[in-house]
């Protein structure tokens, strides 16, 4: 990514800027096994903070698992108080720090560090959010999910913590003895956990996924695999950040059918399998209809409702190789020596020859 000069900051503060950023995006994209008795550590030490008893510290697989386990509670009666304290705490220490920030700086600095500290950190758990809500939605998880609200977070807490781990580390914005303990205390929580849920009586955990894969966008991706999988069996299929269903994640793009498109109602999820299949493939396994054709060109038309609008197709043969080429051509063309005239930005065949 292209970066600013910040005018503010001195060359050697600037320079520490990608460090810290590829420091905190390997922390988000962590797959590593939660060491369970440091986050017991670490979430012991919070309750305590802020006067809160010790709480029953449970561990499960991943956030479904979690919520499972809520919505189960709440079906039997079984009581699960959620409390906020502890998030509020941070809360209050990142409006600290970044008042401080701006006393020392100007208001402008923090947004100009934000874009290149945290922006492609925000990306990358932007992207696990989107997986993770969408298999919420489909195991009617999400209502109880928007009911604890700030109760429970996930790991986007990365975001938050690479910039205040900058601002402290090497902007040395000075802070008080309590905001001190209260970033060791977050600083640890985010490093030592994924998601966690606090309850007034029991702490639940999730571990971080056990296979993760981005593509060069930072945008989950994956092929004949899972993009996102966590060991409770949970799995996400995506595609350059476009969730796909199992059916066509567990397969190689190559391996996609043009069949799948008479079935798919999805739009965007259409266009994505028209990409990958190409319109040699399903012309070849469609039903075309032939409109017209002028000498080596045939002007096709798929007579399947597979797009937003009419698929129509100009094939094209090449007279010395035989080779066969497929374009996509708007549905208003109504002959083959339109489509060519089209293709050629405007030039009827017989004048490009010449």
């Amino acid at each position: 990514m292209s970066e600013s000069k910040i005018s503010e900051l001195t060359p050697e503060q600037e320079a520490l800027i990608p460090t810290y950023r590829e420091k905190w995006i390997k922390i988000a994209l962590s797959t590593e096994r939660i060491d369970r008795e440091k986050a017991a550590e670490a979430i012991k030490k919070a309750y305590g903070f802020v006067g809160e008893k010790e709480p029953e510290i449970l561990f499960f697989r991943s956030p479904i698992e979690i919520l499972e386990k809520l919505h189960s509670w709440k079906k039997y009666n079984i009581e699960y108080k959620p409390i906020n304290k502890i998030w509020k705490l941070f809360i209050n220490l990142h409006d600290n720090i970044i008042t401080k920030l701006e006393e020392k700086f100007g208001e402008d600095v923090d947004d100009e560090i934000y874009l290149q500290l945290s922006e492609p950190i925000n990306l990358c758990r932007e992207e696990i959010w989107g997986d993770i809500s969408s298999t919420l939605y489909n195991k009617n998880l999400f209502p109880l999910f928007h009911e604890l609200g700030n109760d429970c977070k996930f790991s986007d807490e990365t975001i938050h913590a690479s910039f205040l781990d900058y601002y402290l580390s090497v902007l040395n914005i000075s802070t008080n003895e309590t905001d001190k303990s209260r970033w060791e205390i977050y600083k640890s929580l985010v490093l030592s956990c994924d998601w966690i849920f606090f309850g007034k009586k029991t702490c639940l955990v999730s571990e971080c996924p056990l296979k993760l894969f981005l593509d060069n966008e930072k945008l989950l991706h994956a092929e004949a695999k899972p993009a996102l999988e966590y060991a409770d069996g949970i799995k996400v299929y995506a595609y350059h950040g476009m969730i796909i269903p199992e059916l066509y994640g567990k397969h190689h793009p190559k391996e996609w059918e043009p069949s799948w498109l008479l079935q798919e109602q999805n739009a965007e999820l259409r266009k994505i399998l028209i990409q990958e299949i190409g319109y040699s493939r399903i012309l070849e396994e469609l039903q075309a209809i032939e409109i017209d054709s002028y000498q080596e060109y045939t002007l096709l038309k798929i007579n399947s409702d597979i797009d937003i609008e009419p698929i129509y197709l100009l094939k094209m043969i090449c007279p010395s190789t035989g080779h066969i080429h497929v374009l996509r051509v708007p549905p208003q063309m109504k002959t083959a020596h339109e489509a060519i005239t089209w293709i050629n930005w405007g030039i009827p065949p017989e004048d490009f020859v010449i």
